[in-house]
């Protein structure tokens, strides 16, 4: 945990709002992920968070990654991370996806059976298994329900098993993610138990990836003891890719007080919204939310943001000492789908970020600048 003091200096340092990272937290996570799976491969899944400093930092400590985009190819490929480090997944590959994923020699995950067909000459493939299972998580995040638009179901996985081989591909195994922040650790039991079932249609597979997606509170030994028996049903190599579990409790967003409103509620105005923080209006999602300051106790405040938008709140209902301008509150958890999903709504240039590491401060991004924003539209201006 970061001291209190030195998030004070990192916010005079680098202003707020800005995002910061526990480093010593990041490699805690990944030691927990380790003595849970043990051989298990890891792969982190980049979209929790793409940071470059963080992406460093966990593919010099042997973690491959999780592709969803180019971008994140090529993020990728520019901390060093190719071949069989790199997974490129997603619904909807691009051609530019496959292009870059072949290049760096990537395993595919294949989510259609369709997409045998466009994978480049010779690729290594894992088919990706929707469970059909009701996950709880909130809906844009139940990524195994039988509503969802990922992967292939359970009766049609065996045949593009079968595809990929006839294709020419090395048909590695098979993939299943069922969805982030999933708070049972039964939804995954029942999720490999489905996959299991395969196993007399499949025959012995190389690699079982059970994805990630497991509540920053879950039994990760418990949860690890079923993907391995899992896999080992299968003869197979297990392969995990855990992205918000790594990277949620390393980040905190350091936001200052604007000021104070009271009308049918009691709001805190602060200088961090949605275009900061989505999650809580994106998910419901709730941050812990810590003040940094001591005065008398102050009441209950929901925590406002600066867009012009009634659901800009980053927190509802929270105890603080009475508050003043410039008081300084850390939102926690933040570390995963913060800074990676800030925009710049309104012109709002996205925060500054800044990784803690052996009682020092290092900006791993810099604060964006108005003429950041809109420096592509006057590029190509006419």
């Amino acid at each position: 945990m970061i001291p209190a003091a030195d998030l004070h200096t990192a916010a005079e340092r680098f202003g707020t709002p800005l995002y910061v990272y526990d480093a010593a937290e990041l490699d805690a996570a990944l030691a927990r992920v380790r003595a849970a799976f043990g051989a298990a491969r890891v792969f982190y899944a980049m979209k929790a968070n793409p940071n470059l400093g963080l992406l460093r930092r966990l593919a010099q400590s042997g973690v491959g990654a999780e592709c969803v985009s180019p971008g994140e190819i090529a993020r990728a490929e520019k901390v060093g991370l190719t071949g069989e480090k790199v997974i490129v997944n997603g619904p909807a590959k691009s051609a530019a996806e496959y292009a870059a994923g072949a290049r760096l020699g990537a395993t595919f995950i294949v989510d259609r059976a369709e997409e045998v067909g466009r994978l480049p000459p010779a690729s290594r493939a894992l088919v990706r298994v929707n469970p059909a299972l009701e996950v709880s998580t909130h809906d844009h995040l139940a990524t195994g329900a039988a509503g969802s638009k990922f992967g292939v179901t359970l009766a049609q996985a065996p045949a593009v098993l079968d595809a990929l081989r006839a294709a020419g591909h090395t048909a590695l195994g098979l993939h299943v993610h069922i969805g982030s922040a999933v708070r049972d650790a039964h939804d995954f039991t029942a999720a490999f138990g489905r996959l299991t079932g395969l196993r007399a249609r499949t025959g012995p597979l190389a690699v079982l990836d059970a994805g990630g997606g497991w509540g920053l509170d879950a039994d990760l030994p418990g949860i690890a003891r079923e993907a391995h028996a899992a896999a080992a049903a299968f003869g197979a190599e297990l392969w995990v890719e855990p992205g918000r579990y790594l990277v949620a409790r390393s980040g905190t967003l350091l936001t200052r007080v604007v000021g104070t409103k009271r009308t049918g509620r009691d709001f805190v105005l602060v200088d961090a919204g949605m275009t900061e923080l989505l999650r809580p209006m994106l998910y419901g999602a709730a941050h812990p939310v810590t003040p940094l300051w001591t005065a008398e106790p102050g009441g209950v405040w929901d925590l406002a943001g600066p867009a012009c938008e009634s659901g800009d709140l980053l927190a509802q209902g929270v105890a603080l000492p009475t508050p003043a301008p410039g008081d300084l509150l850390a939102v926690g958890e933040a570390g995963a789908y913060g800074a990676g999903m800030s925009s710049n709504y309104l012109t709002r240039p996205r925060p500054a970020e800044a990784l803690y590491e052996a009682g020092g401060w290092r900006l791993v991004r810099r604060r964006e600048t108005p003429e950041d924003v809109w420096r592509a539209e006057e590029d190509n201006a006419e």
